[in-house]
C-alpha cells in the first residue's frame, strides 16, 4: 500500500471539483465520501442535494474565521493511499477505517482530539482513496506534521499486515516519481505501454550511459527524437533542461514537458554534470582503454573485465566507492540493453529498468572511482548494436554473466545497509539478467558442450585431473554437471593457448566463491575465457579431435535442451 502526500494547494474547491469530476481520463467512477471528520458531512457524490461548496466551506470553516492576515497562503493538505493491482478490492468500511488510522498517524487527527483539523475522504477507484484535510484545526491552531510523509508509510506498513496485503518495501526518499494515476490513463489511452514519464526516464539514462560532455549528451536526446528546452541564464550559462515526447500534448496541443530532476533526482543537470567533471579512466593491466574498441564482441570484453573488477570493489571497498560504482553499473546495463539483439534486448531493458531504482540511495556516490564501467558503457554505446550470433553473441552472454554476479552483489551490499527497495530492486534485475542470459549462452555453450563430448578420452581424464587438483572441493559437483563437457573443452583450449589451465582455473575458483552457484561450469567457462583472452566463439577455435573422430558418419550426441542447460543462480 502506497501513501503519496501532494504539494499543499491554496483552494479547497478545486480539489474537490477533481475528486469528484470525471477525470482527467474520465477515470473517476462512483465519486463518494467514505469517512470524514463528522459523520454529517455532506456528500455531494451520493446525495443529490450536497453541493461541491457545501463541502468546501465545511472544511474551510476554521480557516475562514481566522483574520485575513493570518490564514495560511497553502491550508490545503492532500494525501492518496493507493493498494496494490494484486491485492484484493476493499470495501468502502474498510477503506473508512483505513483513512482514520492514516490522519491519525499523520498528524491530521489524532485520536480523541476533538480540535483536530477537518477531513475528508473520498473514493473513486477499487484501489485507492484521496483525503483532503484544511490545515487549521478548529481551535484556530496548526497541526504538527513533522515527519508525516514518513508516519504514514510506517502506518501502511502496518495496515498490509493487518489486512494480509502485499508488503511493499519501506522508501526512503531517493525513489523517482511513479507516473500519476493521470498519466497512466492517458498512456493506456492513447496505446502507449509506458506512461511519458517513465518512457522519457529511460530515454535520458540511455543517453546519458557513458556520454563524456554535454553535448554529446545533447546530441544523444536529440538522435533519440526527444525534444529538448533548455533554460539558460542571462549570462549564457546553461542552467536545466527539459525533454518532452513529440506526441504527448496536453488540452492546448503543447508539448508536455519533464524537467530531469523531476524524472529522477540523478538527471538533474547538476547532477549529470558530476559525471563529465571526472577525470580520465585509470589505466591498468585489467582496465579497459579509454580508446573505442573496434567492434561490440570487444567493447563486451572490456565490459566483463570492468564488471569483473567492480565485482571486488563491491566486496571490500568504502561506502561512497561503491555507491559510485552501483550508480554506474546502472549505466552499463542501459548501454547493453540499448545496443545488444533483439532476442536478449527486451530482458536486458527490463534488468535495466529494474536496477535503476538501486542507482539511488541516501549514501554520496564519490565519483571517480567508477571510471572503468562509465568507459565501459561508452564503449558499448560507440561499437554499435550486436549481432545475436557468433562471438558476439558469445561475448554478450559472458558480459551478461560477470554482470550478474556484479547486480548480485550490489543487491547482498544494499540488504547489508538495510535499503530494502534497492535489495529488491536488484533481485528482480538478477532475474531479468538471468533470463537475458539464458537466451545469450544457448547457443555458445551447446557448441562448447558437442566439442568437449568429442575430446579423447585421455585428454577428458586429463581435463578431470587438473579440476581436482585445482578444486578438490568442487570437483565431483561440476564433474556431474551437464556443463561439464564445456568447462573440458575449455581447459584445452586454454591449454592449447600456452596457459597452465591448473593455476589458470585456481585463480578463477578463487576470485569469488561459487558454492551458491547452480552450474559451477557454466560460470568458469565465461571467466577461463576471458581471462585466457580466448575468444568466446567456441567456433573460431580449431578443434582437438581427429577429423576421423568428428566425422565418419558416426554421430554425435546432441547438446542438452535449454531446460538441461547450466544455469547460474546466487
Amino acid at each position: 500500500m502506497i501513501p503519496s502526500i501532494h504539494d499543499r494547494g491554496s483552494e479547497t474547491i478545486g480539489l474537490i471539483n477533481y475528486l469528484y469530476g470525471p477525470g482527467t481520463a474520465e477515470e473517476h467512477i462512483d465519486p463518494h465520501l467514505v469517512a470524514a471528520f463528522d459523520p454529517l458531512t455532506p456528500d455531494p457524490g451520493r446525495d443529490p442535494k450536497a453541493t461541491h461548496e457545501q463541502l468546501q466551506r465545511l472544511l474551510d470553516q476554521p480557516v475562514n474565521v481566522l483574520p485575513a492576515g493570518k490564514r495560511p497562503e497553502k491550508h490545503v493538505w492532500h494525501l492518496s493511499v493507493r493498494a496494490a493491482p494484486e491485492d484484493p478490492v476493499l470495501s468502502d468500511e474498510d477503506w473508512t477505517a483505513i483513512a482514520r488510522r492514516m490522519v491519525a498517524a499523520t498528524g491530521i487527527a489524532p485520536d480523541g482530539d476533538e480540535q483536530a483539523c477537518r477531513w475528508a475522504a473520498v473514493r473513486h477507484a477499487d484501489d485507492h482513496i484521496h483525503i483532503i484535510a484544511t490545515l487549521v484545526r478548529d481551535d484556530g491552531r496548526r497541526p504538527r506534521l513533522h515527519n508525516e510523509a514518513r508516519r504514514a508509510q510506517a502506518e501502511c506498513r502496518r495496515i498490509e499486515v493487518d489486512y494480509d496485503l502485499r508488503r511493499v518495501a519501506s522508501g526512503d526518499g531517493t525513489a523517482a516519481k511513479p507516473p500519476t494515476s493521470a498519466e497512466r490513463h492517458k498512456a493506456k489511452r492513447e496505446g502507449r505501454e509506458q506512461a511519458a514519464r517513465e518512457e522519457l526516464r529511460e530515454t535520458v539514462r540511455r543517453a546519458v550511459a557513458g556520454a563524456m560532455s554535454e553535448e554529446e549528451f545533447f546530441d544523444r536526446l536529440a538522435a533519440a527524437g526527444l525534444l529538448i528546452h533548455k533554460r539558460v541564464a542571462p549570462s549564457g550559462d546553461l542552467l536545466g533542461y527539459k525533454v518532452a515526447l513529440p506526441d504527448n500534448r496536453n488540452g492546448k496541443q503543447e508539448p508536455v514537458f519533464y524537467a530531469g530532476s523531476t524524472l529522477a533526482p540523478d538527471l538533474s543537470l547538476p547532477r549529470i554534470r558530476k559525471r563529465f567533471s571526472d577525470g580520465p579512466p585509470s589505466q591498468g593491466t585489467d582496465t579497459p582503454s579509454a580508446e573505442a574498441p573496434s567492434g561490440p564482441a570487444t567493447a563486451r570484453r572490456r565490459t566483463a573485465t570492468a564488471v569483473w573488477q567492480t565485482v571486488l570493489v563491491l566486496d571490500d571497498g568504502e561506502d561512497a566507492q561503491v555507491a559510485a560504482h552501483i550508480a554506474a553499473t546502472g549505466e552499463v546495463l542501459d548501454a547493453l540493453a540499448k545496443t545488444s539483439a533483439a532476442h536478449t534486448r527486451a530482458e536486458l531493458r527490463e534488468a535495466a529498468f529494474a536496477f535503476e531504482r538501486a542507482t539511488r540511495s541516501h549514501i554520496k556516490a564519490e565519483r571517480g572511482h567508477d571510471q572503468a564501467l562509465r568507459q565501459a558503457a561508452r564503449d558499448l554505446i560507440h561499437s554499435g548494436p550486436a549481432l545475436g550470433r557468433g562471438e558476439d553473441g558469445a561475448t554478450t552472454a559472458m558480459a551478461i554473466d560477470m554482470l550478474f554476479f556484479l547486480v548480485t552483489a550490489a543487491a547482498h551490499w544494499h540488504a547489508k545497509k538495510d535499503h530494502a527497495q534497492q535489495a529488491a530492486a536488484a533481485h528482480q534485475a538478477a532475474e531479468h539478467l538471468r533470463a537475458a542470459y539464458r537466451a545469450a549462452a544457448d547457443l555458445p555453450l551447446g557448441v562448447l558442450y558437442q566439442r568437449g563430448r568429442r575430446l579423447p578420452q585421455s585428454l577428458r581424464q586429463q581435463q578431470a585431473t587438473c579440476l581436482r587438483a585445482a578444486v578438490p572441493e568442487l570437483a565431483e559437483q561440476i564433474l556431474a554437471e551437464p556443463g561439464w563437457p564445456a568447462l573440458a573443452a575449455t581447459l584445452a583450449d586454454t591449454a592449447r593457448a600456452g596457459h597452465d589451465p591448473a593455476a589458470l582455473l585456481t585463480e578463477a575458483a578463487g576470485r569469488r566463491e561459487l558454492g551458491t552457484a547452480d552450474s559451477i561450469s557454466d560460470v568458469l567457462v565465461w571467466r577461463l575465457r576471458r581471462m585466457a583472452d580466448l575468444p568466446a566463439d567456441a567456433t573460431q577455435m580449431p578443434d582437438h579431435t581427429p577429423t576421423a573422430a568428428r566425422g565418419g558418419g558416426r554421430s554425435v550426441s546432441p547438446a542438452p535442451s535449454r531446460d538441461d542447460r547450466p544455469r547460474k543462480t546466487r
